[in-house]
């Protein structure tokens, strides 16, 4: 990171600390927000953070990487998640991820290439009645099929 962009990161945070308080409560959403604008929570960022709150940056770094919204790594463009839960299991969530990893030629827990598009598995969505669920950055879908599946990848590549 260049001197400037540490600079603006170390005031974007000093602003979201004037916004939520220099308390420990305030840390989930500073670190919401740097995950929004930055699309991942760097070591900078970590370090500013805890410098900031008057924290260790141990304890930053354990609610980053405890909450699987919250990334340490930059993300691709497409987040995919797939709901783990029993409730899709029993739904088909295996064909579902069947088709995401054709469709997209990568596995779970991998980064396309061209870092579009990523897969994860995540512990729930809250979507136990319609599943399976997953979401793609922050738009949920539910009730999926495999074709359903393509008919969203679809939509997002433009075809």
């Amino acid at each position: 990171m260049l001197v400037s962009e540490i600079n603006t990161l170390t005031e974007e945070i000093s602003s979201l600390v004037e916004k939520y308080g220099a308390g420990r409560q305030s840390l989930l959403p500073i670190l919401q927000e740097i995950q929004i604008r930055y699309g991942h929570i760097s070591d900078v960022a970590q370090q500013e953070i805890a410098r900031l709150l008057d924290i260790h940056p141990v304890e930053v770094y354990g609610v980053t990487t405890f909450y699987s919204f919250l990334n340490t790594t930059k993300r691709a463009k497409y987040n995919i998640r797939l709901c783990k839960t029993i409730s899709c299991d029993l739904t088909n969530k295996d064909g579902i991820a069947r088709a995401l990893e054709r469709e997209l030629g990568i596995k779970f827990g991998e980064i396309s290439s061209d870092e579009k598009y990523s897969l994860a598995y995540v512990s729930c969505l809250g979507m136990c009645d319609q599943g399976p669920a997953m979401l793609i950055n922050n738009q949920v879908y539910s009730k999926l099929t495999p074709r359903k599946v393509v008919e969203i990848l679809d939509q997002i590549k433009g075809r």
